[in-house]
């Protein structure tokens, strides 16, 4: 697998990849990151043919998922607890 290229954005970092028969493209934010996979002939066969998938449309549609994976890693975090503290010196009766 090998950069085939780069796509300029403000908020995400987005990266083509092409390997054989098959492109995809990465969209970073932060800790998460969302990966979309093609292989040649499924409309998709060329770089720029994925610089043209990734319009505002598709970009408004990431950015709204990286928002719906942000809330369910909080409520994974929340769930998960904060650790207790243990206490500095036993508890003498």
């Amino acid at each position: 697998m090998r950069i085939a290229g780069y796509i300029e954005h403000p908020v995400l970092k987005i990266t083509i990849f092409q390997m054989e028969n098959k492109l995809s493209v990465k969209l970073e934010s932060g800790l998460f990151e969302q990966t979309y996979k093609f292989r040649t002939g499924e409309q998709i066969n060329t770089v720029e043919d994925i610089r043209k998938l990734v319009d505002d449309t598709f970009i408004a549609a990431v950015l709204e998922e990286m928002g719906r994976m942000r809330s369910i890693r909080s409520a994974g975090l929340a769930r998960f607890g904060p650790e207790e503290e243990e206490e500095e010196f036993e508890e003498i009766l």
